[in-house]
């Protein structure tokens, strides 16, 4: 139950920032705390770490496809 309610709580803290920031916090927070729950009643630690883990990966991939989409519009490969 504590997991559950562990998680509610992140997934509160990730909603309240911005769309941006949001991005793969959701999912890895989910995922996280599932898997930190099986792994040793650390669902809370699992749920976090994967949030942050979830928010860099998005950005990340953002900011690829920022770079690709500048390479593609101006013609040069």
């Amino acid at each position: 139950m504590k997991s559950i309610v562990a998680i509610a709580t992140v997934l509160l803290m990730c909603s309240a920032t911005s769309a941006a920031n949001a991005k793969g916090c959701i999912k890895g927070a989910i995922v996280g705390g599932v898997a930190g729950h099986y792994a040793g009643h650390h669902g809370v630690l699992g749920a976090a770490a994967a949030c942050l883990y979830g928010r860099h990966h998005a950005r990340e991939q953002e900011k690829q496809r920022q770079q690709q989409s500048q390479v593609n519009g101006q013609g040069k490969l």
